[in-house]
């Protein structure tokens, strides 16, 4: 799941939606009771939506939801799964964080508790550079999951295989260069596309040779936040994330420093913002570069001035509040193409635990 899953989750209306959030467990013993627990929550959102509609009319929904629990392979489960079923779709999604158990039937999915999740966990992409297999994948920690998509996996017959007519004009030497600048391009290609969807860094693994190309044709090389050298073609990616997963905490480290400098250097030129008041409004109006924001803050407001403007509320449970409002000033800056850093807790003491670097 990913920012992009997000957005479609969000995008969808239609009474009734559906929305199934179930703990899961990746281990015997924990998770021979995953089964009883995801078909009792699903069972209880069929009883609730019969209560409200006749069996013909809840029919569709009914048949997505019991397709769904068919298709689950718990064998594949990780923390937590997501369903989300109305007449016209049904997704389920395996999730590497833990979930409180839920059924929300409403207009729209309940996607509060991802988006918060998603938001707060340390995610990156991995490129798994080979000639055989190229590799992505999105890390959790230093859990794996394997993304087969814009063209991933990749081979090098797939791309550069096609442009052997060039053999004849190179030598064999520049030839193989070439064929290997031409191969890894696609794979750059392919990450940059990923990274449109969600904007996560990259940790590269690969023999050194790989990596040089990759980071030669990579735009944004920034991004790239850790590597492991070395021959990984036979690794599982369980190994692959044991390897990476400490190589990248400390990528992220010096992310994090980074970013509290870059905040301190708008402090001192003036071009920054610390009241989430304010913060809401800029963010809004998409005049965030960065916003920095401890790990463990989140503020339950209310709107106020058509929107404009936020106060804290007591009760995050209450229907007229937003029960988060860090996670919609997350949201905003992102869709405004900005940049967010989540540094630790007590970091950014001087600024409310929130501040937003601003474009001007």
């Amino acid at each position: 799941m990913n920012q992009l899953d997000i957005r479609l989750l969000q995008s969808i209306r239609g009474y009734p939606s559906v929305s199934i959030l179930v703990p899961t467990h990746r281990t015997s013993p924990d998770n021979q009771q995953d089964p009883i627990r995801v078909k009792n929550l699903v069972d209880d959102a069929k009883q609730r939506l019969l209560a409200e509609f006749s069996a013909r009319e809840m029919a569709p929904v009914v048949e997505r939801l019991n397709l769904i629990l068919e298709e689950i392979d718990y064998s594949f489960t990780l923390d937590g799964l997501a369903i989300f079923v109305n007449a016209d779709f049904a997704r389920k999604f395996y999730i590497p964080f833990s979930v409180k158990p839920r059924v929300v039937i409403d207009e729209t999915f309940a996607t509060r508790d991802l988006v918060y999740a998603l938001n707060r966990t340390k995610r990156y992409w991995v490129v798994a550079l080979s000639e055989q297999t190229t590799r992505l994948y999105e890390g959790t920690r230093d859990t794996l999951v394997e993304v087969t998509e814009n063209g991933f996996p990749m081979t090098m017959g797939r791309s550069g295989g096609e442009r052997g007519a060039q053999a004849g004009r190179l030598n064999e030497g520049a030839y193989r260069d070439e064929l290997h600048r031409q191969f890894f391009r696609d794979v750059v290609d392919g990450v940059v596309q990923v990274r449109k969807q969600d904007e996560l860094p990259v940790a590269v693994v690969g023999v050194q040779r790989y990596q040089s190309f990759f980071t030669e044709l990579m735009p944004d090389k920034d991004a790239i936040v850790a590597r492991v050298e070395g021959n990984h073609d036979k690794s599982t990616p369980h190994q692959i994330g044991q390897l990476i997963w400490p190589e990248v905490k400390k990528g992220l480290e010096a992310k994090r420093q980074q970013a509290l400098d870059e905040l301190g250097e708008a402090v001192g030129a003036r071009r920054f913002v610390s009241t989430i008041s304010d913060i809401w409004q800029y963010a809004h109006d998409g005049r965030g570069e960065l916003l920095v924001v401890e790990e463990g803050f989140y503020f339950p407001a209310r709107t106020e001035e058509n929107g404009r403007r936020i106060v804290a509320a007591e009760d995050a449970t209450a229907p007229d509040v937003i029960d988060d409002a860090v996670d919609e000033i997350i949201e905003a800056v992102l869709l405004k193409g900005g940049r967010v850093a989540f540094v630790n807790d007590g970091d950014l003491d001087n600024h409310q635990r929130i501040a937003l670097v601003t474009r001007y």
